[in-house]
């Protein structure tokens, strides 16, 4: 019987395997969102200059007037963008946000993974940019604090990790919660049984949820769902081998090895669904 539920599941797996091929460009992508303190009213814009010369739809302009991309810029503003010329090299790629009224501005679809960031202010003519930054998450934060001296732009790292600590607590939390409390329905309520379980789920559920919160970390939301069905599948086939082994040496009477299974499939069938209703009330993930 657990050799065929082991074929099952690695079957299983191997079909999760060969989905994401099937996804092509569906599901949310790298993001990188751009605070600004101390900016005053005056108009501006802003834009990340990138390292190559495009990025998913965004490209540098190919010098035919037919070709001009300016979905969110006027035409002189967008103008202004693509006759500055970086001293590093680096590309206007066409994409770029009035930030004045906002203090901010996101670009969610296919950013440059390498870029500085660029204000413009027409009604000067100045031009500000920073130094060159990287994408460090999937949804990398950074502040610039206009107010600081020099000419040069200063980014900071400003990813919000309370949320994503508090997720990760709740659902190690929820997640053991729901294990110990099934296995008092199963009738397994010997202190050695719930022993076993308690300390088999510390192990493993700590260790899922660290892994899971680097993958949405460095990977998003849809990678970590297909992760955490994955992972889950995983940790039930480990639960449910070490339970087999473990159980009839903790207790006298014998229990039956279905019923082993089940209730480790059960719990962790129980544990994800609680742990993705976490992930979704709890803003640390989605």
């Amino acid at each position: 019987m657990k050799r065929n539920l082991l074929v099952f599941l690695f079957s299983l797996a191997l079909l999760c395997g060969f989905a994401p091929a099937a996804c092509a460009d569906v599901g949310p992508k790298p993001s990188v969102q751009i605070q600004f303190e101390q900016m005053d009213d005056s108009l501006c814009y802003a834009t990340l200059l990138s390292l190559t010369p495009s990025t998913g739809p965004s490209s540098v302009w190919d010098g035919d007037e037919n070709h001009i991309w300016n979905y969110n810029l006027d035409l002189e503003i967008w103008r202004a963008f693509a006759e500055y010329q970086d001293p590093d090299g680096f590309c206007f790629l066409q994409e770029g946000w009035q930030v004045n009224e906002t203090k901010s501005f996101a670009w969610t679809y296919y950013p440059p993974r390498t870029f500085k960031v660029l204000l413009y202010y027409p009604e000067t003519g100045e031009f500000r940019s920073s130094g060159i930054y990287e994408r460090y998450a999937f949804d990398s934060y950074y502040t610039i604090d206009l107010g600081s001296p020099g000419p040069e732009l200063l980014l900071r790292k400003s990813y919000d990790y309370t949320w994503e600590v508090i997720s990760l607590l709740a659902r190690i939390a929820l997640t053991l919660l729901i294990e110990m409390a099934l296995a008092l329905v199963f009738r397994f309520r010997s202190k050695q049984l719930l022993f076993l379980i308690g300390k088999a789920n510390l192990v493993t559920q700590v260790s899922l949820n660290l892994l899971l919160s680097f993958i949405d970390y460095n990977q998003g939301s849809m990678a970590f769902v297909f992760f955490y069905l994955l992972l889950e599948l995983g940790v039930f086939v480990l639960e449910a081998v070490y339970y087999l082994r473990a159980f009839p040496r903790a207790v006298s009477v014998p229990i039956r090895r279905g019923k082993i299974i089940f209730y480790a499939l059960a719990a962790n069938a129980l544990s994800f669904a609680g742990g993705m209703w976490i992930a979704v009330r709890i803003p640390g993930i989605f």
